[in-house]
């Protein structure tokens, strides 16, 4: 080894041991362990490349060589061997960096720019549904908040409190004025309670509803399956083959599926189902078969309950308030049907979407297992109350 890589050598190692002096005399504790801090392992890993660098600096070794032996960019490589060539050891130290120092805005800043990514657009006076950041951007300049401003400085902002005002979601509202005294029997049964009192193991909970104007679609070219780097190409146009109405009935408590198509809707189409799942065990002997079902016109009101209780003395229908589909379990496996089955909708025929519906329906069973519940009757009331205290503050 040459005389000035001995020297560069030497001098690196030295400047190591006096930064790992400095450490040892003012450490940080995290835990139990005595860790660096952040700087002081970047400062030794720079050390470390730099002498890599420089080391074979005498040996005749080109940049490209040493910046493939190390692994290195070769601009990384010719800057710090130039930098040692004409200085030596003060070249290696690290230089002042250049560009502007950073700004902070005012706190009020970010708040505005906040407060107008939580409101909507129209209010804003601005023709669009939702706000994208470039489109913040445009009205926070023009409304001379800033004279400009980066996108990415509002994402960091607008980040910070998970703001996304470009997203939606879709929402439904509880609009019954008794959605707690009609919602509240339903939560109960999911939890195995019936007016107080737990259920007993003659007593079984069903879910039920119809899935209505499922279409068969033939589409105008072969679906092509996936390759490489390609996905399920599906046809856009397509040619109507008709369509089911789905209906299906599921046990909240023992995962059991039952289910077939009708080509209409309506009470006799339902009245089959109930009398499908009553007419077997464990239901044709249960003390209680409870049915959850909604108000559509199909099993609407009083009349329906009477009805069904006349017809099988123990099937006990419960309606879920109006405007509330997502306290019906069925609806849960209406969307795996959504997503499993019906998307795409490519099927040459109405036999053919009868035979996946039902094949699937068996498919499903096999594995199934009862769906966790969780929201019950006090996460209910919370809610309640969050939404009557959100109304009485925009009344405000």
């Amino acid at each position: 080894m040459t005389y000035s890589a001995k020297l560069a050598t030497e001098a690196i190692s030295l400047r190591c041991q006096e930064r790992a002096h400095s450490i040892c005399i003012s450490p940080v504790r995290s835990g139990r362990r005595w860790n660096l801090l952040p700087e002081d392992i970047r400062h030794r890993i720079c050390d470390v490349i730099r002498a890599r660098i420089i080391l074979p600096a005498d040996e005749g070794l080109s940049n490209d060589l040493i910046a493939s032996r190390l692994d290195t960019p070769r601009q990384i490589v010719s800057k710090w061997r130039k930098r040692f060539a004409l200085s030596r050891l003060p070249g290696l130290e690290a230089q002042p960096r250049g560009g502007r120092k950073a700004r902070f805005p005012p706190p009020s800043l970010v708040v505005q720019v906040k407060a107008l990514a939580c409101e909507l657009p129209h209010r804003l006076g601005l023709p669009l549904s939702r706000l994208s950041i470039s489109e913040i951007r445009q009205h926070v300049i023009s409304q001379g908040l800033v004279a400009e401003i980066g996108g990415a400085t509002l994402w960091r902002w607008l980040g910070t409190d998970a703001l996304r005002p470009w997203q939606h979601r879709s929402w439904i509202f509880p609009r019954d004025p008794n959605f707690a005294a009609k919602a509240s029997p339903v939560l109960d049964l999911y939890e195995r309670i019936r007016e107080g009192a737990s259920l007993g193991t003659d007593d079984f909970v069903i879910s039920a509803d119809e899935k209505t104007s499922i279409q068969a679609r033939r589409r105008k070219h072969p679906t092509l399956p996936p390759a490489p780097n390609r996905p399920t190409r599906v046809e856009h146009e397509y040619f109507r083959g008709g369509a089911w109405t789905y209906f299906a009935a599921w046990d909240v408590h023992r995962a059991k599926l039952f289910g077939h198509c009708e080509v209409r809707n309506g009470m006799a189409p339902v009245e089959r189902l109930v009398g499908e799942v009553v007419s077997q065990e464990p239901y044709k002997s249960a003390r209680r078969v409870f049915w959850i079902m909604d108000n559509c016109s199909a099993h609407r009101g009083r009349k329906a309950v009477d009805r069904y209780r006349a017809k099988w003395p123990n099937a006990i229908l419960v309606h879920t308030p109006v405007h509330a589909s997502w306290l019906n379990q069925i609806e849960i496996y209406f969307s795996i049907v959504q997503r499993k089955v019906l998307t795409p909708n490519d099927f040459c025929s109405l036999a053919e979407l009868k035979e996946r519906l039902l094949t699937f329906q068996d498919h499903y069973e096999r594995t199934a297992s009862p769906f966790k519940w969780t929201f019950t009757r006090r996460d209910l009331h919370d809610l309640l109350d969050k939404i009557a205290a959100n109304q009485l503050a925009l009344a405000a």
